[in-house]
C-alpha cells in the first residue's frame, strides 16, 4: 500500500517528539516533503536543528501562537506536537504562554487544517484525566511502589490502568485543561469543518535526544544525573510514585499504523502508553539507572508534594492495541541503555540537561 501523504507539517518539530517523528517519517518515506515548525523556546531545541538538516527536513522558525507564522505553509497532514508540556506550568505564574500555545496554537493549526483539507494528528496528554479523581482511587503501598487496589475497581480504571472512559469531571492542572479544551475543539472541527483527526493521549514518552527535566522528561533527567554524578531528590511519596512510559520508537510504530488507516479511525481518542508492564517508580528507576551506569548518586527525600501531582498513573492502552494490533516493545532497561549510549556520544546534550 502506497503512502497517502505527500507533504507533512509537524509543529513543535524541534522538540523531542516532533523531531523524532519527522526523522523517522523521512527515513521511511524519503520522497515525502516534511516541514517542521518550532519557536525554539525550549532550552536545547536549537541543538536539534543540525540533526534535522542532516535528514533533509525543512525547518521554519515559527510560533503556532501567531497566525502569520502559519501563512504559506502547506501540507496534507498536520502533526500537532507543539506545547508547553509541564504539568506545573501556570500554577505559580502567568498563564498567557501556556494557554496561547496549547489552546490558541491548536486553534490556529485546526484552521490551517480546515483550509488545506489536511488530516490532523493531535498529541494530547494523559493529564486530561483529573488528578483529584485519580487521588481518590485506592492504592496499596509495597516496598518500592504504589499499586492500584484492584479490589476497588471504579468506572474507567482496572488492573490495566486508566482507560479513555475515566470520568473527566474534576481538576487536571492548567496544562491538562488546555489540552482537553483543544480536544473538544478538534471534535467540533471534525463535525462542522469536516476535517479528519485522531487524538493520542500520551503518557510519559522517552528515548535518546530528549532534553529531559524533572517535570517533563524525567527518565533522561534521572539517567543524566547518574552519568554526571549530580544529586537528585524524591519529591513526595518517598520515590514510590509510579508512571508508565513508552519509548519514542514504539510511539512511532503506532503512529505509522494510524497514518496507514487514518480515515477509518478519524474522530477516535486513544490512550498511548506502556501500561503496567512498562511502568516504574522513581525508586525502581534509580535502581535501573545504577545498573546501566554503574554509579550511585546522592538522592534526598522531600516529603512535600506539589499541587497537581499524583502518586500513580498507568494508562490502559487496550483500545489502541486492539485497533492497530500494536504493543510497546522496549522496556525500561532497553530504553535506558539506548539513552546511555546516546548520552556517552553526546555529552554536550547531557550537560545541558543537568
Amino acid at each position: 500500500m502506497s503512502f497517502k501523504y505527500k507533504q507533512i507539517m509537524i509543529t513543535g518539530g524541534a522538540g523531542f517528539v516532533g523531531s523524532n517523528l519527522a526523522i523517522r517519517l523521512k527515513s521511511d518515506h524519503p520522497e515525502v516533503t516534511i516541514i517542521v515548525l518550532d519557536n525554539l523556546k525550549r532550552r536545547g531545541s536549537e541543538l536539534i536543528l543540525e540533526r534535522l538538516k542532516k535528514y533533509g527536513i525543512d525547518f521554519q522558525h515559527a510560533d503556532v501562537r501567531n497566525k502569520a507564522d502559519l501563512e504559506g505553509v502547506s501540507g496534507d497532514l498536520i502533526i500537532e506536537c507543539s506545547a508547553e508540556p509541564s504539568a506545573q506550568a501556570g500554577i505559580n505564574g502567568g498563564l498567557d504562554y501556556l494557554v496561547d500555545t496549547n489552546l490558541g496554537g491548536a486553534l490556529n493549526c485546526l484552521n490551517l487544517a480546515a483550509a488545506l483539507k489536511a488530516d490532523f494528528l493531535f498529541l494530547s496528554t494523559s493529564r486530561v484525566y483529573p488528578f483529584d479523581r485519580i487521588g481518590e482511587l485506592s492504592f496499596k503501598e509495597t516496598a518500592t511502589r504504589f499499586e492500584f487496589n484492584t479490589s476497588a475497581v471504579k468506572s474507567g480504571v482496572s488492573a490495566k490502568g486508566i482507560s479513555e472512559d475515566f470520568p473527566l469531571a474534576g481538576v487536571r492542572t492548567f496544562y491538562g485543561a488546555t489540552k482537553l479544551a483543544a480536544e473538544y475543539l478538534i471534535k467540533e472541527y471534525i463535525h462542522f469543518k469536516k476535517i479528519k483527526a485522531i487524538i493520542n493521549r500520551c503518557g510519559l514518552i522517552t528515548g535518546p535526544w530528549q532534553m529531559g527535566k524533572v517535570d517533563q522528561g524525567v527518565v533522561v533527567f534521572w539517567l543524566a544525573a547518574h552519568i554526571l554524578g549530580k544529586p537528585l531528590k524524591y519529591i513526595g511519596w518517598g520515590g514510590k510514585q509510579v508512571r508508565d512510559f513508552i519509548n519514542i520508537s514504539d510511539l512511532y510504530e503506532l503512529i505509522k499504523l494510524q497514518l496507514d488507516d487514518f480515515d477509518a479511525h478519524s474522530g477516535s481518542i486513544f490512550n498511548v502508553g506502556g501500561g503496567r508492564d512498562f511502568s516504574f517508580s522513581l525508586l525502581e528507576l534509580t535502581k535501573a539507572c545504577q545498573k546501566v551506569t554503574g554509579r550511585k548518586i546522592k538522592i534526598t527525600d522531600d516529603p512535600a508534594t506539589r499541587d497537581g501531582d499524583i502518586c500513580w498513573y498507568i494508562g490502559d492502552s487496550s483500545k489502541a492495541r486492539a485497533c492497530f494490533d500494536w504493543a510497546p516493545r522496549k522496556n525500561i532497561t532497553q530504553t535506558l541503555e539506548e539513552i546511555n549510549e546516546w548520552a556517552q556520544a553526546h555529552k554536550k546534550f547531557i550537560e545541558a540537561i543537568v
